[in-house]
């Protein structure tokens, strides 16, 4: 699955030369978090979130810790008017035809709620992290998989994908829309893969006599 695939494509955006109290009203009326900032040319030149709003003056934050220029320049940010001072510059982005791995990956790495989508340099949406936990809530068993033969195809596709943590593969034997999976799998951990693949095809009324092999000598 890619960007494309779950981004929204309604974005709201903010100018770098509007006023902070703008930005606030902008978030709270349209139930947002961040803005993506743009310039006069329409390009992606920041990204303004509540996070950059926290520490205020209205809110009497203290300034961060460091020298003299961390500490001016956190003067400015608490008290400056404009988006451009507060927005977070340069912005990360991703591609709209990036896997949702690359998502998760730079989203878990850099600590961050959302990424603007670019189409070359055009701004045509946003990623977050309620989307990518929207794909997890549609999943669960495969509803779509129907007939006996169509559901041992399903089950050796899924444990071949798993192949690089399977030493060896189960026997599945379906029979009038029942499961049955056998065979002595080398480790406790791989039978609890084979039961995971088995489980998010046809969900957990399969029959199950998996054991672990015994070491010889």
């Amino acid at each position: 699955m890619r960007v494309r695939d779950v981004m929204s494509t309604r974005v709201v955006t903010i100018s770098p030369e509007h006023s902070v109290w703008h930005a606030a009203q902008i978030m709270l009326s349209e139930h947002v978090s961040g803005l993506p900032v743009l310039d006069d040319a329409q390009a992606l030149v920041g990204l303004l979130t509540e996070g950059d709003l926290l520490r205020r003056s209205e809110l009497g934050t203290p300034f961060a810790d460091g020298g003299v220029e961390a500490r001016a320049r956190a003067y400015v940010r608490s008290r400056s008017w404009k988006v451009g001072a507060l927005m977070s510059s340069p912005v990360l982005t991703i591609e709209e035809d990036a896997l949702l791995s690359q998502v998760a990956q730079l989203l878990g790495v850099h600590r961050i709620k959302r990424l603007p989508v670019l189409r070359g340099a055009e701004l045509v949406g946003i990623v977050s992290r309620a989307d990518l936990l929207k794909v997890i809530s549609a999943g669960g068993p495969d509803a779509e998989v129907r007939g006996d033969a169509a559901v041992l195809r399903a089950l050796h596709a899924r444990l071949e994908e798993a192949g690089t943590v399977l030493r060896r593969q189960p026997e599945l034997h379906v029979a009038a829309g029942r499961v049955h999976v056998t065979g002595a799998m080398r480790s406790q951990e791989e039978i609890d893969v084979v039961r995971m693949v088995v489980d998010s095809v046809v969900g957990s009324g399969f029959k199950d006599d998996l054991t672990v092999e015994k070491e010889s000598g």
